[in-house]
């Protein structure tokens, strides 16, 4: 199997292999200082309260401080919380990370009053101010968005309320994040030499991915015995979370929760439920897949552990991080020698924490730092952490251009969008690696690979989708939430998704209390629509050449949030207020099953 390398501290990563925190700051007491600039800023913003429809100068003068706030806060806020990443167990760093909380409560609160008074300005003094004041142009996207809203938005003193309980909303995420990553422990696992294998966040998957059903089995069941002990707690956070969403949706008069998180970035609802409708309609490949796995492993019984090892054996390699690299840059050349070069900057000016120590948070991501983008990754010599690497760079070199292109009200661009360039990165790599080989075992390897990227993330994903929806519904209804009502539905989920042909493993009902997506506010479902989105797109580029590049680059990776998501995405070429992209990629799915059962004859 791949090596699953790691450090016990983190002071004995060489530096290259580390990210350049430095970048944002050159010591803490430099950090500490924007913390005071930050606080002294807050009695100017609200020296604004009660004038922003008084001239167009004034409105303007505004939202050019509240740039300028925007700018130290993201300087500020990803060097606290990228340090407290590094090593959760750290207790500095975990303080920092308060402070910026606290901070973001402070600011939220200081600007409270700005969406009320910008909704009370008529249109026509609205209007007036823009023939006045070309440049307050620049914001008319933001504050038409305001205004779109305006039956959500509250009275001052009420906003002001809302504001001040951000603090207490951030609580579950928090609190599951300590439990999960500095908390929890597991027992290590042993193979058939008699070595001990530890058992971690980063290491579990690696783990159910090895030809050793011993090892599988025993580290599903070390994971998940842990759970186990801490189910009552994981179930209580959970409540919280989806107790504090149904508050804020019910302050701001939204019909329900899933309403209020779609309305943040312009999106209707009915992308949600026709994410999980689509997906429904199509269990049928899900099921056409879980017969071939069992087929192929030549099992009597399929198990829940037994879905991540490979169909195909002894195909797996090790795959440096240099290597990586190098197929990266290759694969994603046809965007062209621009996007190359910004990769080729990333990789080499220190973008990328590369791989774990104690206490690293799990998993990977990607943050947009103005400076420039830092992505934590966890990486493992394999396949998985390649295209890993490639995802968290889509997402760097997204947020780069969005940067680098439009004003900073307009460059952050929105959730919904959020995964797709960072899976169109993912597409183009597996175009690239089949296109390569000329082995008929790797060829199936890779396509076992791509098989999975359907199952984890468009089936898999709507599940999760469809369990937080489920979950925020229940509280709606007035039912609880606690292990023993998540676990039930979650056990119907997997029936559903997974269908008869494998051995419902109890154990996996304890799923959802390990997945920290559900503390993000009904995040999930846009890795699957974007999964479609991204599918569509790499075909695109592909087969449509320097037009179809061209729109991506400009009409999507450039973007930002400078018109609804579902508008950028058009512009590119993809149209995901249908069910097309979501049947197109499905139907993909299904033909690879075939090509896969095809290649293993």
């Amino acid at each position: 199997m791949s090596n699953t390398r790691s450090y016990e501290e983190r002071k004995d990563i060489p530096k290259e292999f580390t990210w350049a925190v430095e970048d944002l700051y050159e010591s803490d007491a430099a950090w500490k200082a924007d913390l005071e600039k930050i606080k002294s800023m807050l009695p100017q913003i609200e020296s604004y309260q009660g004038t922003l429809s008084k001239s167009a100068d004034t409105l303007l003068c505004f939202l050019k401080l509240q740039d300028e706030l925007a700018l130290l806060l993201d300087r500020f806020a990803n060097y606290s919380m990228r340090k407290a990443d590094e090593d959760t167990r750290n207790t500095t760093y975990q303080g920092y990370k308060d402070q910026t909380t606290g901070i973001y409560v402070a600011v939220t609160s200081a600007l409270s009053f700005a969406e009320p008074e910008i909704l009370e300005i008529p249109d026509a003094i609205l209007d007036g101010f823009y023939q006045e004041q070309p440049a307050l142009c620049t914001y008319q996207r933001y504050l038409n968005d305001i205004r779109r809203k305006k039956a959500h938005i509250l009275s001052n003193a009420e906003e002001k309320i809302l504001a001040a309980a951000g603090d207490l909303a951030q609580a579950p995420d928090d609190i599951f994040g300590l439990l999960n990553n500095a908390d929890l422990t597991f027992d290590s696992v042993t193979d058939i030499e008699g070595n001990r294998l530890s058992v971690t966040h980063a290491s579990f998957i690696p783990l159910l991915q090895n030809y050793d059903r011993n090892i599988r089995k025993d580290a599903f069941e070390s994971l998940y015995k842990t759970y186990a002990k801490h189910k009552n707690t994981s179930a209580a956070i959970l409540s919280s979370q989806m107790k504090q969403l149904n508050f804020f949706a019910k302050m701001r008069k939204y019909n329900s929760p899933l309403e209020a998180a779609l309305d943040n970035t312009n999106v209707n609802p009915n992308v949600y439920y026709n994410l999980i409708e689509t997906v429904h309609e199509n269990m049928e490949s899900m099921y056409k897949y879980i017969r071939l796995r069992k087929k192929l492993l030549n099992v009597e019984e399929l198990h829940m552990y037994d879905l991540y090892v490979p169909m195909v054996s002894n195909a797996e390699r090790t795959i440096s991080f240099d290597e990586t690299k190098n197929n990266i840059c290759k694969a994603l050349s046809v965007l062209g020698d621009d996007y190359t070069a910004l990769l080729e900057e990333g990789f080499s000016n220190r973008w990328i924490d590369v791989y774990e120590n104690s206490g690293k948070r799990s998993g990977a991501y990607s943050c947009g730092c103005r400076i420039h983008p830092l992505i934590l990754l966890n990486y493992k010599d394999n396949l998985d952490s390649e295209f890993t690497t490639a995802h968290e760079m889509g997402h760097a070199l997204h947020s780069y251009l969005s940067n680098q292109n439009q004003p900073v009200i307009d460059s952050d661009y929105v959730i919904f969008v959020a995964e797709v360039a960072s899976t169109c990165n993912e597409a183009l790599l597996m175009q690239y690696l089949l296109k390569k080989t000329t082995d008929k075992k790797e060829r199936a390897y890779l396509i076992n690979y791509f098989l999975e990227q359907f199952r984890t993330t468009l089936y898999r994903q709507t599940m999760f989708a469809e369990f937080e929806l489920k979950m925020s519904q229940m509280i709606q209804n007035g039912e609880s939430i606690n292990a023993e009502t998540a676990c039930s539905v979650y056990h119907d989920l997997i029936d559903l998704y997974f269908g008869k042909e494998i051995v419902h493993d109890t154990k996996i009902d304890l799923e959802w209390a390990r997945i920290p997506h559900f503390y993000y506010n009904f995040y999930v479902y846009q890795y699957a629509t974007g999964f479609s989105a991204a599918i569509a797109l790499s075909q695109k580029i592909l087969h449509e050449g320097e037009s179809a590049v061209s729109a991506y680059k400009k009409n999507f990776l450039s973007a930002g949030c400078s018109k609804d998501p579902v508008s950028i995405l058009k512009d590119a070429g993809v149209d995901m207020s249908t069910k097309k992209p979501i049947e197109e990629a499905l139907q993909l799915f299904d033909s690879l099953i075939d090509e896969m059962e095809a290649l293993m004859r």
